[in-house]
């Protein structure tokens, strides 16, 4: 969300920015939705005031004054009323047409419709040669009794998955990779929650935009689909200390997604499941730009070392407008190489928002002149699962059918190969 008197007095720049990112957002409507409600709030204020001023004649007039003067000040009241359900109104449309502003994007975002126009930044890492035809993570892994998908529908139905066996002890040996790289870079591991309220979603930009991808539950809460939601709404509602700038977290949690904008996509293995893990880096820093750009590097390097670790070729992209959500200033995306598929998938999202979730979630800390203002908010997956053992395994398949472990699972998987 962004301050209405800087989108009243940058009109241009939001009309270019919903333009750039492919948004269909009309501002001059909400101006004169805006414009209404502040009507409407000063007429309020005014009558309010009138009545008030009438109020306190009463006591001191005589008998006869005081009756005309309590039939006018009813009067008063019922118009207060009525002017209390028009602001009402008013409001509601002016909120929800708030909630749709986009973020402006940075200079450096390139123009483009989808993901397709994306552009390349950086590659790491040689693309295997193998000199076998490389299998599929469905293979290797049903081969190796490491994954049901048949008994996983049965239970869980469309989507649905078993991980099993040295899938399970890979998945966590990542874990502990995650845990060991982020602390040693100051961050503050958590287990957030996934069962969150609608307010939280709302403040992180998650609805009412996602509305058809995301579960919810009949007491009106809802299943997050990042760990972001609740390591965000952890600080909903508070003023930091601006000596704890930057604060910097690593949190994990189940996630769900109802994959309802993907139908008929990867529809096979685990690319694309329902029910899903994650490590998400957050951070929330003073509101400065630099600082802001300076953050969404780092975040954008930890992914990165976490990759080479794993020696899994990758590439980075910079997304163009049209593959930029609403809030979002400026992304990456890191996409790791899948044989089976003969190109890169995305692993990871890097983002910086500026103060569009904290403005939502009330998030704010006092600068050296003691002004309150609002933290910056940035973001990027550590590494998501079981999505991270495809490029995982299919990399580091073997001729014989086996797997090489890298070296940074070694010791925590205690072999050398599976």
């Amino acid at each position: 969300m962004l301050d209405i008197k800087f989108i009243r007095e940058n009109a241009d720049l939001i009309t270019a920015a919903a333009k750039k990112k492919h948004l269909d957002f009309d501002v001059k409507k909400l101006i004169e939705v805006d414009d209404r409600r502040k009507e409407a709030l000063s007429a309020f204020e005014t009558l309010r005031a009138d009545q008030n001023a009438l109020s306190a004649k009463i006591p001191q007039a005589t008998p006869e004054e005081r009756e005309r003067l309590v039939s006018e000040s009813r009067e008063m009241k019922e118009d207060l009323q009525k002017r209390e359900e028009a602001i009402r109104e008013v409001m509601k449309e002016w909120q929800l047409l708030m909630l749709t502003v986009p973020n402006i994007p940075d200079v450096s975002v390139p123009e483009g419709d989808s993901d397709a126009d994306n552009v390349e930044v950086s590659v790491w890492g040689e693309i295997p040669k193998f000199d076998f035809e490389p299998k599929s993570h469905i293979e290797i892994m049903e081969s190796k009794n490491m994954v049901d998908f048949e008994r996983g529908s049965k239970v869980a139905g469309y989507r649905g998955y078993f991980l099993k066996n040295e899938a399970v002890a890979l998945e966590i040996a990542v874990w502990n990779l995650v845990m060991e790289l982020w602390q040693k870079r100051g961050y503050s591991p958590m287990f957030v929650p996934s069962h969150v309220k609608r307010e939280t979603m709302m403040g992180t930009g998650y609805l009412p935009q996602g509305e058809e991808d995301t579960y919810h539950t009949q007491d009106g809460t809802y299943l997050a689909g990042t760990g972001e939601v609740a390591g965000m709404g952890y600080f909903m509602d508070e003023v930091l200390p601006a000596e704890k700038l930057p604060i910097k977290m690593i949190a994990f949690s189940p996630c769900f997604r109802r994959e309802a904008g993907a139908a008929g996509k990867d529809t096979k293995g685990l690319m694309r499941v329902h029910e899903f893990m994650k490590w998400e880096q957050i951070i929330l820093c003073e509101a400065s730009h630099s600082t802001s750009v300076e953050l969404h590097e780092e975040l954008r390097q930890n992914a990165e070392d976490l990759l080479q670790a794993l020696e899994i070729p990758y590439h980075v992209v910079v997304n163009c407008g049209g593959d930029l959500g609403q809030g979002q200033v400026k992304k990456y995306d890191i996409e790791a190489w899948v044989p089976s598929e003969k190109k890169y998938r995305e692993t990871h999202s890097a983002s910086y928002f500026h103060d569009f979730q904290t403005r939502r979630l009330n998030i704010r800390y006092k600068d050296a002149e003691g002004k309150l203002r609002f933290v910056h908010s940035l973001n990027n997956t550590a590494l998501a699962f079981p999505r991270a053992l495809i490029p995982l395994i299919e990399n580091h398949q073997q001729a014989d059918g086996s797997i090489k472990i890298p070296k940074a699972l070694q010791k925590w998987i205690g072999k050398e190969v599976i």
